[in-house]
């Protein structure tokens, strides 16, 4: 069910609701807008929301101008660093955390007065960072860049800090995510085809594996399971979902796999309900997909945007029942700069799905 919209003043790429209790109704957004001509350039914003979708409210909290961005990522919870953060990968070669904060010394309202206050900052590399991930402490923070470089940073309060890179693949990076698991792990894809892993513990880090066979196009996203520590899910331009037993670290099986009808660009996995996710499928919309059982399943699809579908988020929060009326999702797409917020017609539970 729709709830409501918004339009954006760039092309909008990425959606990412605040993961911290008290700012579950935080959505930051973001986009990326090439100026073409004879001297091109590459402008870009974040934008917060405040989403009540009781009362159907998607209303601007704050906007903050940037170069281009390509991805954006809150601090994650457990980390329990206080006011959550919110760090962007951009088209200078820069990462940026900034702190989500009360915009006046007054007393914090919860649908008025945040906004996003720069923290630290570094710059990575001439090329362009392309994604990012924290790692489960908050201490670290990776990133892809468009020269098939990854680099590892580290944060503490006043800095983020170069602490080793390394060439990890031939073409753009678009995807790289810590093992959450196991940190010392890292995964990374590229438009090489290449779906690899990399031990951080040494310098440079040592490959544990890559897989150039099963990725018929580039890996677009990568993400560990939340709840089955030998679960890895990648999303590619091959319009396939794939599902990865890691159980044997060097030698991952790809144990299952369908085709979402487009390039699998990010994906999402519920907060509550372990083994269903959300994806952005580009060409083809939105989908809900049930990993649960012998056969995946796509159990609702959502094709209300009329551009290339690239952000996608579950609100954080509300019941660990996975009840329907309070599961709210967040999308958004490029061209078009629509951010949309809905809910799910399927009846999601801890139970497989029935579409």
């Amino acid at each position: 069910m729709d709830i409501a919209h918004f339009y954006l003043n760039g092309n909008t790429d990425a959606v990412e609701f605040c993961p911290h209790d008290s700012y579950n109704h935080v959505l930051a957004a973001s986009t990326y807008t090439l100026q073409e001509g004879d001297n091109p350039s590459r402008s870009g914003s974040i934008v917060l929301f405040n989403v009540n979708a009781g009362s159907g409210q998607l209303d601007l909290l704050h906007c903050l101008e940037s170069t281009g961005i390509f991805d954006i990522k809150w601090s994650p919870v457990e980390a329990n660093i206080g006011r959550p953060l919110l760090a962007q990968a951009d088209s200078d070669g820069c990462v940026k955390v900034y702190s989500l904060e009360s915009s006046s010394d007054g007393p914090e309202e919860k649908d008025a007065g945040l906004v996003l206050r720069e923290g630290t900052g570094a710059k990575v590399s001439s090329s362009m960072c392309l994604c990012l991930d924290w790692s489960p402490s908050a201490t670290s923070v990776v990133v892809g860049l468009s020269d098939g470089s990854v680099s590892l940073l580290s944060r503490s309060e006043t800095e983020l800090e170069i602490e080793q890179e390394w060439k990890a693949h031939d073409f753009e990076l678009w995807a790289a995510s810590f093992d959450t698991h196991q940190p010392h792990l890292i995964y990374t894809g590229s438009d090489d085809c290449k779906f690899s892993c990399w031990d951080i513990r040494d310098c440079p880090s040592n490959l544990v594996f890559r897989n150039s066979r099963e990725h018929k196009m580039g890996v677009c996203c990568i993400t560990k399971s939340i709840s089955d520590p030998n679960v890895v899910l990648t999303g590619s331009y091959d319009e396939h979902i794939r599902v990865w037993d890691i159980r044997s670290i060097s030698k991952p099986v790809n144990q299952s796999s369908i085709c979402l009808g487009g390039g699998v660009w990010r994906i999402k996995q519920h907060p509550h309900v372990p083994g269903v996710v959300l994806a952005a499928c580009m060409h083809n919309g939105f989908a809900i997909i049930d990993l649960r059982g012998e056969e995946i399943k796509i159990v609702e699809t959502y094709s209300r945007h009329s551009s290339l579908a690239y952000g996608a988020d579950w609100q954080k929060g509300g019941s660990k029942e996975g009840k329907r009326e309070n599961m709210v999702i967040a999308t958004c797409s490029f061209y078009d700069r629509l951010v949309r917020i809905w809910t799910p017609q399927c009846n999601i539970s801890a139970d497989p799905i029935h579409s």
